[in-house]
Formats: C-alpha cells, structure tokens, sequence
C-alpha cells in the first residue's frame, strides 16, 4: 500500500514538471513568435540605383518602410542621413533593402575605374584649370554645378555672359592633366607626371543633349564646376552680364 503511495506521489510530481516545462516552452514560443512579428523601420529600393550614386540622392529612390524584424537583414539604414558623403559601390536593385556596407567614401574608389556610367548617359571629359574645379577638391562620386561663360550676340552687341547649366551633375573620375603619345595604342595607359598640375581632366555622365552644350561650352567659354550636394539650393538662378555686375 505504501508503495503504491509513493508510486502515485512520483508520477503526480513528473506530471506537474511536464506541465511546467510544457507551459515555459509555449510562452517561449509565444514570446519569440511576437518577437519575429514585430516591425522595424527599413529602407527598400524602389528604382534601380546605379553604382557611384550618392548617398545624398537616394530620396525618390527608396521608400521607409515598416518590415518583419525577422525578415529585417543585419545592417540595413535605418536613417538615410548615415550615407552623407557616401556612394554606393554596386548597382542596387529593387526589393532589396538598403544596407550601409553598400555604400562607400568616394574617396576609395579605384583611380583607374572610376564610377561606372550611369544607364541612359553618356561620360564626357573637359579639361579645365585647376582653379575652375574647386582647387582640385572634387572627386569621383561627387555631384558638381556646371558654369558656362561665353561671349553671346545680344542684339548687334557681343556680350560676355555666364550662367549655371547644369545642377547637381554626376563625377565619374578626376585625373591630373596628361600627355598622351600620338599614335599609341588604346590600351597604353597615358602618362602621368608626378609633379604639380595646372589642369584637370573632369569626367562628367550626362544626356545626349547636355553633352551637347558642354561641348559648346568648353569649344567656345570656359567652363566653371562647383561642388553642389543633393541638399544645394538651386533657387536663385540667371544669366550674369555687365549690367548685372554693375547696374
């Protein structure tokens, strides 16, 4: 009769601790599903983005987004403003969430690549004073303002006008003046003097139509570049002549 007591006794205890055990897994369960049914803030491209674009540029580009933490990938941006002064070193396409080791300090990218051309454009290269490009600031991946000043008809009268062409134009790459041996084969690299430079050559991606004026522009004025990020203001625009120097 004792035994049989203490028989019952252990199996009512091994019960309990079953229940117990069982009940902490499913809340455990119950805790992790509600943890992988949570949402967190995600950026996800909705327009391809082609590699070298700036980090500045991405805003009609990519949409916020609530997603699944469990579908959220370890490093996604979180705030667009963490990629100022970055590029992205691949093309991005659409769906795939926005990570910050995509993104990379234009200031990394290869000298002899550059920044792949953008689809749709064209790269186009002037050659330009060092003064007339920043001092020599600008670098592959930055945006630039594009100046032209030329000398125009105005009625009967020439007159020197300059006026901001292009906004927020895309570099490809930047390299020191060069001399190139007439003759050489395509595949020989240029060569490079070590020594200082009074001029750039300036590698631009533009449409066909706005390679057409830069061309004009450098053919027949001068060209200026400014450094103008995503956030510039380009309000404020217009032709600048004498008589808007000196009313």
């Amino acid at each position: 009769m004792k035994s049989r007591l203490i028989g019952a006794a252990l199996a009512l205890l091994i019960a309990l601790g079953g229940a117990v055990v069982l009940v902490g897994y499913v809340d455990g369960a119950d805790a992790r599903a509600a943890d992988g049914a949570a949402f967190v803030p995600s950026f996800v491209v909705t327009t391809e983005i082609p590699a070298g674009t700036s980090g500045d540029a991405l805003g009609e580009l990519v949409a916020g987004k609530q997603i699944p933490k469990l579908a959220a990938v370890p490093g996604r941006v979180s705030d667009l403003a963490d990629l100022t002064g970055l590029v992205t070193d691949v093309a991005l396409m659409p769906g795939e969430q926005l990570l910050t080791s995509r993104f990379i300090d234009p200031a990394s990218l290869s000298d002899a690549d550059g920044v792949p051309v953008p689809d749709g454009m064209q790269a186009v290269t002037v050659a330009l004073p060092v003064q007339n490009v920043v001092g020599g600031e600008v670098t592959a991946g930055d945006t630039v303002g594009v100046f032209i000043s030329a000398t125009v008809k105005r009625g009967d009268q020439d007159l020197p006008v300059t006026r901001q062409a292009f906004h927020k134009v895309l570099v490809l790459k930047v390299q020191p003046g060069t001399s190139v041996t007439p003759g050489a084969s395509a595949t020989d690299a240029p060569e490079v003097s070590a020594d200082p430079v009074a001029t750039l050559m300036v590698t631009l991606a533009r449409s066909t139509a706005d390679v057409e004026t830069l061309v004009w522009g450098q053919q027949f004025g001068s060209l200026w570049l400014t450094l103008e990020p995503e956030q510039a203001d380009e309000t404020g625009s217009r032709s600048v002549d004498g008589s808007v120097v000196f009313p």
